[in-house]
């Protein structure tokens, strides 16, 4: 078994993948994310930012480890992406590389290995000893199902190291800051406001000189940071579709809502 001290978003536990221990292991193809019902925001890499911009905002957790989210709701225990069943409720927005890697994911075996190893969730329903599915092992070897199943989470673990580097130019330029967002519904006596969440500084931003500037646009770092200015306005949407479903905070007067991430 894998370190499990604490584990991370919709794992409930983690088992080191073995061509001993899980040689008749097959995967299922699976039409629903039941681990998503009700998760609201979800982490994402730097790499995902011009394609989640799109669809949903990008916002910043707060603490001295901030990590960018995509934000599939605006209220814990809402996502407004899925059905009650698990299933997407629209077929043309992008999911998020965390989503996708989910049951697997790269994990020290003990606290002081230097090596990763592939590891999946045991309690998914999309991974066990099946009479169907796609096996993962033949003659002891690795199916190419496998090999692209650790492909995925290699490149999503080098995508993290880049979304680290990210993080760390931002503290060193101190462009992060507490975010708040206001929406005014018609016909609400008060707004609602949103809290918990980091943002970049715009003006901070556009205050920047000389050698930070233009390293950030070699780097790439500008585009990234425009685009999550940008999917900003999408909170609005987000609320809209709340408003839809019924999943509209209930306001407590005076005091305004609050978004925790």
């Amino acid at each position: 078994m894998a370190s499990t001290a604490q584990l991370p978003l919709f794992y409930n536990g983690l088992e080191p993948l073995s061509s001993d221990t899980h040689a008749n292991y097959k995967v299922r193809p699976q039409d629903s994310a039941p681990f998503l019902v009700g998760q609201h925001a979800i982490p994402i890499t730097v790499d995902e930012f011009p394609l989640v911009q799109r669809h949903m905002p990008i916002v910043f957790s707060v603490g001295d480890d901030a990590i960018p989210l995509a934000l599939m709701g605006l209220n814990e225990g809402v996502n407004v992406f899925v059905g009650e069943d698990g299933k997407l409720t629209e077929n043309t927005f992008y999911v998020p590389a965390y989503v996708r890697r989910y049951p697997y994911m790269l994990a020290r075996l003990h606290p002081d290995a230097q090596e990763l190893s592939l590891c999946f969730d045991p309690t998914s329903q999309a991974i066990g000893d099946f009479e169907d599915g796609d096996a993962l092992f033949e003659n002891g070897q690795p199916t190419e199902l496998t090999k692209n199943i650790l492909g995925f989470n290699e490149s999503f673990e080098q995508a993290g190291a880049r979304t680290q580097n990210f993080m760390n130019e931002l503290r060193e330029l101190d462009l992060l800051m507490d975010g708040e967002v206001t929406i005014q519904p018609d016909g609400a006596d008060q707004p609602f406001v949103y809290r918990g969440f980091q943002m970049i500084n715009e003006e901070k931003l556009i205050d920047l000189r000389g050698d930070a500037l233009r390293k950030m646009s070699k780097s790439g770092m500008l585009p990234l940071l425009y685009a999550h200015l940008f999917s900003l306005s999408l909170m609005r949407d987000i609320f809209a579709r709340q408003a839809q479903l019924g999943m509209t905070p209930q306001q407590q007067m005076p005091a305004p809502a609050q978004f925790n991430v």
